[in-house]
């Protein structure tokens, strides 16, 4: 089942640029802490970060290259912000 869609917009409000959309499943994250042990907060979070870093256009199913960069900005971003 899908856990995590992002919809992109790139649009800009002023100063600001609005990158998209994320949408969790929290049917889904309760059901992969439940299999894992860890908190239904850390999947969530770690979806977030997964769906936003696809709104910064980068794309795992891409493989190579592509999907060393975003594991790369995953790992980055859960150890800036104390998830694991």
């Amino acid at each position: 089942p899908t856990d995590v869609l992002s919809f992109p917009m790139g649009d800009r409000v002023g100063d600001r640029l609005l990158l998209g959309d994320v949408v969790v499943s929290l049917d889904t994250a309760r059901r992969r802490a439940e299999e894992t042990g860890s908190p239904l907060e850390r999947v969530v979070l770690n979806l977030l970060i997964h769906g936003i870093i696809h709104l910064l256009g980068y794309d795992h199913e891409r493989g190579g290259e592509e999907e060393r960069r975003f594991r790369e900005l995953e790992e980055k971003l859960r150890a800036e912000l104390g998830i694991r």
